[in-house]
Order: C-alpha cells, then sequence, then structure tokens
C-alpha cells in the first residue's frame, strides 16, 4: 500500500495593506439603523456610512421594546457582544415581531468572533450578514450595498 505524504496545512493569506476606503459606491436612500454599545464604533460606522450618502441612526445599545420598522430603518447593522441583552437578543426580538412592524427588515452582525460556528449561530439566529471587527470600511459599504439591495427585491 502506497502512503502519502499529508497535505500542508491551508494557508489564507492576508492583505499586507488595508483597503483604501473611498466612499465610490453609493448608499443613498438607505435609512441604516446602528446599535452598538462602543461609542467610537459607533461613530466610524456613523461616519463611512454617511459619507456613502446612508442615513444612520446609531444606537449606543438596543433600543428597549422598538422596532427597526418603527425607527424608520430599511436594515439594522447590530454588535453581537454587548452587556446585558446582546446582539442575539435583538435579532430575537426583532424576528418575534410580524412583517409589519420590522421583523423582516435586514440586519448584519458585527462581531470580533469570525470562526466558522460564529457565523452559522449569527446566520441561524436572523442575520443575513457577519461582518468581522474591526470593520474594513471599503467591506462594511459593500455588505450594507448588497443586504439593502436584498430588501428591495
Amino acid at each position: 500500500m502506497l502512503q502519502t505524504a499529508p497535505a500542508p496545512p491551508r494557508i489564507h493569506p492576508r492583505a499586507v495593506e488595508p483597503v483604501p476606503f473611498q466612499p465610490s459606491r453609493s448608499l443613498t436612500g438607505i435609512r441604516a439603523l446602528v446599535v452598538d454599545d462602543e461609542v467610537d464604533t459607533l461613530e466610524t460606522i456613523e461616519t463611512v456610512l454617511t459619507q456613502c450618502g446612508a442615513e444612520v441612526r446609531p444606537l449606543p445599545r438596543q433600543p428597549p421594546r422598538s422596532s427597526a420598522r418603527a425607527l424608520g430603518a430599511d436594515l439594522v447593522v447590530s454588535d453581537i457582544g454587548m452587556p446585558g441583552d446582546d446582539g442575539y437578543a435583538l435579532i430575537a426580538r426583532m424576528r418575534a415581531r410580524g412583517a409589519g412592524h420590522g421583523g423582516h427588515v435586514p440586519a448584519i452582525a458585527l462581531t470580533a468572533y469570525a470562526r466558522v460556528e460564529d457565523r452559522l449561530r449569527v446566520l441561524s439566529a436572523g442575520y443575513q450578514m457577519h461582518v468581522p471587527k474591526p470593520i474594513e470600511p471599503a467591506e462594511l459599504v459593500a455588505v450594507v450595498a448588497s443586504v439593502a439591495s436584498w430588501s428591495a427585491r
């Protein structure tokens, strides 16, 4: 019986330099609700999305008993790891509501946890996309544009 050498481990290349952010993609007409407990992250996301034309409503923590639709949002961008109720609790409350009350508003999860298991948990919970932290502005804009286009169909 022939023995073959084990396959070398798969190594994924990483960019040496960050992807340059140029607000060339338009998010005009998109109303985004951004939920995070870190003020710096909120301000960064608000700046990036606003530079691309989106209307952004930043919330320093989850809105109690309110829905994204009631707040006039086309989509939600939410951190997962927050003290108290986390992003999973937020998406559970959103998805429990009817379509007219924000139950079907698309949502993007932000998290520092980027393992396959983490992405699967985020998607299974009801988020449409997972964006790892630290946030890469160009990636965030592309994901927001993509998710917003899904909901417009």
